[in-house]
C-alpha cells in the first residue's frame, strides 16, 4: 500500500541528478532516502546545442534508477524539475519524454526564476530564523541563481548564464590552469553579472550565503586546508588562486576535501564565486545544504496542504494586468462545472483550467482585439512563480483557442490538445460574454463516441436567441471532435 505521507523531489540539473524522498511529519520534513548521480548534463551539449547520445545514455541510466527510487508514489506525491541544459538544449523535446518514461513521472522544465524562487526556499528553511535580508547564491551546472529575501519570502531574483561545467569546458577544456585563462574566465563571468549587479549590492542584503556544489565544494576545501576559518572569505579565495595556478593543472591540484566529482569542474567553478565576490561586494559567504530538491519538497508540501503558490500567482497576474475579476470568476466557475460533467475528479486538469480561466482576458490589457493572442503569448513568456514551462504553455493553448476558429490548433498542437479541457473553457466564455452570470439550470456535457454533445433547455435558448445563435456558430467550428447541441424540453 502506498504510504500517502512520502513525498519525493527530484532536480534534474546540470551538473548533477539528485533524489531526496522524505516523510511529512508534524508540519516538518524527515529525510529519507537520498540518491545522487554526476552527470553533467552540460558537458555533453554539442557545437550545435544537442545532447549528444552518449549522455543521453549516461543520464536515462542513471535516471532508470531513480525511476526505481520513486516507483509506488503516486503523481501527486513526487515533483521532478529540470534546469538550464533541458531550457537549452536544442533536442530537448525528443530527449524529454525518454527521461520521464525512465523516471515513471513527468519533468517540468522551469524557468531560471522559477529556479531560483525553489532554491530561497530550500535555503531558507535549513537556515536560522532572522528577519534581515539575505543574499543567495547557487552556482549550478549552467547557470548561476541570485536571490535576495527575508525569512521565507524571495524578494529580489535573478538567473545569470554561467556555470561551473561550461565554464570549465569553456575555459579549461584540457584541465590547465593558467593566468590567462583564469582572468578570461573571471572577466566573462563579471561581463555576465554587471547587468544585475546593482541589484544585489552589499547595501540590499545583510549576510551572504552559499548553496550548492560549487560553493559547498570550495567552502571545504578552505576549511580544510586552513585557507579560512568558515565559509568563503575574500583573502581565502585570493589564496586558493594562487594555489591552483602554482598546479598549473586540475589533476595537479592536492587539496583536502576536494572530491573526485568535483575536481573537473573546480576551476570553471571557482573562476564563477571569485567573479560573484568581486562584482557583489562580498567579502564573507556562509555556507547552507538547503538547495533546489529541499525548495522543491517544501513547496510540494505546500501544494499538498492547498498553500500553493500557482494560486499566489494567479491572483498577481489579475491585479498586474488589471483583469475584471467577477468576470474571470464567473468563467472559470463555469468551466468547472463543465469540466467535472466530463471528467469528475481529474484534480490536475481542473487547476489548470482553473487558472487558464481566471487568467483568459490577460491580453485585453494590451488590446481588446484579438486579445486572446495577447493572451496567449503572456502566458507563455511571463515569469510565473510556481508555473513549469509545460504548464504554462498548457495555459497559453487554452488562452488561443477560448474563441475563434479551432484552426489555431494544428500539427502536433492539434494531436496534443485536451479537447475537454478547451470546449468547457469556449463554452464558459460564450456563456459569459454578456458578463454577467446567465446560464440555464439544465445545462449538461457529456462525452460521446465522436465528440460531445450539450444538452440545454429548449425554452431557455428560445428565449436567448442570441446565445443560441452563438451557439449553432460554434457547432460548426467543432468538426474534429463533433459538438452537437440537443435541446430538451
Amino acid at each position: 500500500m502506498n504510504d500517502a505521507t512520502l513525498i519525493a523531489a527530484v532536480d534534474l540539473g546540470s551538473n548533477s541528478f539528485r533524489l531526496q524522498i522524505a516523510r511529512v511529519q508534524d508540519g516538518t520534513l524527515v529525510p529519507l532516502t537520498t540518491l545522487k548521480e554526476t552527470v553533467r548534463l552540460a558537458g555533453g551539449l554539442d557545437a550545435a546545442g544537442r545532447l549528444s547520445p552518449e549522455i543521453q545514455h549516461e543520464a536515462l541510466s542513471a535516471l532508470g534508477r531513480f525511476g526505481k527510487a520513486l516507483a509506488g508514489l503516486a503523481p501527486g506525491q513526487v515533483r521532478i524539475v529540470a534546469t538550464n541544459t533541458f531550457r537549452i538544449a536544442a533536442n530537448i523535446d525528443a530527449f524529454q519524454p525518454l527521461a520521464e518514461a525512465a523516471l515513471g513521472f513527468p519533468v517540468e522544465i522551469v524557468a531560471g526564476l522559477e529556479e531560483a524562487r525553489l532554491i530561497y526556499i530550500g535555503a531558507a528553511h535549513s537556515l536560522p530564523g532572522s528577519r534581515k535580508a539575505r543574499l543567495i547564491v547557487d552556482i549550478g551546472g549552467g547557470s548561476t541563481e541570485l536571490i535576495i529575501g527575508r525569512q521565507f519570502q524571495p524578494q529580489t531574483m535573478e538567473s545569470v548564464l554561467v556555470g561551473c561545467v561550461s565554464w570549465s569546458q569553456r575555459f579549461f577544456p584540457d584541465g590547465r590552469i593558467t593566468e590567462a585563462a583564469l582572468q578570461a574566465a573571471e572577466l566573462a563571468a563579471r561581463e555576465l553579472l554587471e547587468p544585475v549587479a546593482g541589484q544585489f549590492a552589499p547595501e540590499h542584503w545583510n549576510n551572504a550565503i552559499g548553496t550548492s556544489g560549487t560553493s559547498r565544494s570550495i567552502a571545504d576545501v578552505l576549511e580544510l586546508n586552513g585557507l579560512t576559518q568558515s565559509g568563503i572569505s575574500r583573502d581565502g579565495l585570493d589564496r586558493l588562486r594562487q594555489i591552483l595556478l602554482d598546479a598549473g593543472h586540475v589533476d595537479a591540484v592536492d587539496l583536502k576535501g576536494l572530491r573526485a566529482d568535483r575536481r573537473p569542474v573546480l576551476a570553471g567553478g571557482f573562476a564563477i564565486i571569485n567573479a560573484v565576490f568581486g562584482m557583489l561586494g562580498i567579502e564573507r559567504m556562509a555556507i547552507t545544504q538547503g538547495a533546489l530538491r529541499d525548495g522543491v519538497l517544501y513547496d510540494l508540501m505546500d501544494r499538498r496542504g492547498l498553500l500553493d503558490v500557482r494560486e499566489r500567482t494567479v491572483g498577481a497576474f489579475q491585479r498586474r494586468y488589471h483583469i475584471d475579476v467577477a468576470q474571470a470568476s464567473r468563467v472559470a466557475e463555469l468551466a468547472a462545472l463543465l469540466f467535472r460533467q466530463l471528467h469528475d475528479g481529474n484534480d490536475d486538469r481542473a487547476r489548470a483550467l482553473s487558472h487558464a480561466a481566471r487568467l483568459h482576458e490577460i491580453g485585453r490589457l494590451i488590446a481588446h482585439v484579438g486579445y486572446h493572442k495577447h493572451a496567449a503569448y503572456i502566458l507563455q513568456h511571463a515569469d510565473m512563480q510556481g508555473f513549469s514551462r509545460s504548464e504554462q504553455a498548457r495555459l497559453a493553448q487554452l488562452a488561443l483557442v477560448q474563441r475563434g476558429s479551432l484552426a489555431k490548433l494544428d500539427g502536433a498542437a492539434r494531436r496534443q490538445a485536451d479537447w475537454a479541457e478547451i470546449l468547457a473553457l469556449r463554452l464558459a466564455v460564450l456563456f459569459c460574454r454578456g458578463r454577467k452570470t446567465h446560464w440555464p439550470e439544465t445545462l449538461r456535457l457529456c462525452p460521446q463516441d465522436d465528440g460531445f454533445r450539450l444538452d440545454i433547455d429548449h425554452a431557455w435558448l428560445s428565449a436567448n436567441p442570441l446565445t443560441a445563435f452563438a451557439l449553432d456558430e460554434e457547432t460548426r467550428q467543432w468538426q474534429k471532435p463533433r459538438f452537437i447541441i440537443a435541446r430538451t424540453s
